[in-house]
Parts: structure tokens; sequence; C-alpha cells
């Protein structure tokens, strides 16, 4: 899920586990790996003063990490009472059924194969749960169904995949598109300029303290890749596999499979726009 080596200047992060605004406290998964970082985020997110709580992404089907979401919302008084997913790949959505049953809750998503209950998500909706105020933001290009959450009073944006605490993000062909994962980080970029915010509550690794500079970091390296990736078909790599030999040199080659998904996406973009 993340791609190769950030670029100079990339924010730094921040908390990793446990509390991370006045409303949020973070749950990590026990999955780390190199597509994972330091594992899944899982956020739980209320009022301070309400008893209800929401929990977005529960993660992979791990009972013990499930068990441990529910009872760091108890420690906290809390009773969770609704689940959100921001997409659907499995290390954050594959564990929302076997939660639902522990916490007897509705799992609301913006595609239908994920939900439990009656009601999804979608562009513009407001979640309200024991007063708190949650927009849904459309983040499409990681997945078609990627969402982020907007949370107005702690000047935060929960990202799931579309922006991480640390590295970059795959945007895999043939369900991540570019086009619209570039506009989904002009979305964001909007909530920092207009909505004033300014921490990136991230689906994986640390939270980062300046959203701005974290979106802005994430454009300026979709530049560069995609001006390698134009630069490198030009010079005659014409399949992506020998793009990514090419690009991807300094990479691990265990991420070269990610990366060739990610630069089949940049390719067809190219495409779209007639540069290649």
């Amino acid at each position: 899920m993340t791609e190769a080596a950030a670029l100079p200047g990339q924010p730094r992060g921040g908390v990793l586990s446990g509390s991370a605004t006045a409303r949020t406290v973070n749950v990590l998964a026990p999955n780390a790996s190199a597509m994972t970082l330091d594992g899944t985020n899982t956020w739980i997110v209320a009022e301070p003063d309400s008893r209800l709580a929401v929990v977005i992404d529960p993660g992979p089907l791990d009972e013990t990490h499930l068990r441990a979401v529910v009872e760091t919302a108890e420690r906290a008084g809390k009773r969770v009472a609704l689940t959100l997913l921001t997409h659907g790949h499995p290390d954050h959505a594959e564990g929302a059924a076997r939660f639902a049953e522990l916490t007897r809750t509705p799992v609301r998503a913006l595609d239908p194969r994920l939900r439990l209950g009656d009601e999804g998500l979608a562009a513009g909706d407001v979640v309200t749960t024991g007063g708190l105020e949650l927009r849904v933001v459309p983040t499409p290009g990681h997945t078609a169904d990627s969402l982020s959450f907007h949370l107005p009073a702690d000047r935060a944006v929960l990202t799931g995949d579309t922006v991480l605490g640390r590295g970059t993000t795959v945007v895999a062909h043939p369900d991540g598109r570019l086009g619209d994962y570039l506009d989904s980080l002009r979305r964001l970029r909007s909530l920092t300029v207009d909505d004033g915010v300014h921490t990136v509550l991230p689906g994986h690794g640390p939270v980062l303290e300046d959203a701005q500079g974290a979106v802005e970091f994430y454009l300026a390296h979709r530049a560069h890749r995609l001006a390698q990736v134009e630069t490198a078909v030009e010079d005659g790599h014409r399949t992506p596999s020998e793009v990514v030999a090419h690009v991807y040199a300094d990479v691990d080659r265990s991420l070269w499979p990610a990366a060739e998904l990610s630069v089949r996406a940049q390719m067809d973009y190219l495409r779209e726009h007639g540069l290649i």
C-alpha cells in the first residue's frame, strides 16, 4: 500500500498509537508489513462528554485486536454505536462483520457490499452519532470506494489510505485511477486552505500535524513520478515492468509488484491526456 521512499521534505509524523486529538484515539492493529507500515490504524472517535463512539476501520479479522478496540472505548466510558469504513481493502474492512457482532452496530460504507444495515455513505453526508460531527468527503483514487472523514471540531481529517503518515500511497490499476486520486488530493488541500484542517489522521503510520504540507508533498510526489514515467516511456521503456525496473531501481524489489500496478495507473493517465 505504500510506494517508494519519500522525497525530501515530507512532513514528519507524531502520534502513532493512543490519543491523537481531543476526540480521537488510535488502536493499532497487529498487522505490520511493508505494505501496511506499522499496522492498520483503527480510530475511535467521540465527543469528550458523550457516551457514544464511532469506530473507523476495524481492521483485519483479528479477534484480539477487535476486542481491544471495544475495551479501549469502554475504558473511556463509551459504547461503540457505529462503524464506518474508509474503503474495502481487507486490512481496513475484513474485521468489520465480526466487529459488528461484538458491538451490535451497523457498518456504513460507500460500497453496498460492505454495509451492514440500511444506511450507506455518500458525498456530503454528515454523521452525528453522540453529538459528533463527521463530514463524508469522497476521495477516490487509491480505490474507487475511498472516503475520508472531516472532523471539524478537531480541525482534522481521517484519510484512510489516501494520505499516509509515512511514505506514499499506491494507486493500483485497475481499481485505482490516478486522475481521481489527484482530484482527491486537491479536495483535501481545499480542506486545509478553506476549512482550517491541520491534522491528518491516516489509515497507516503516524499522525501528521501539517496537513497542508502533507498534501502538497503528495501532489509534488505524483508530479515527480509522472514525469519519471513519461521520460522512461520516451526513452523506450514501453511495458510497465520495464518502467518499474528503470524508475524504481532504488526501491526494494519486494515492492515492485505493487509499483507495477501503480505504473499501470500512471501510464493510463498519461495516455488519457495524450502525453505518451
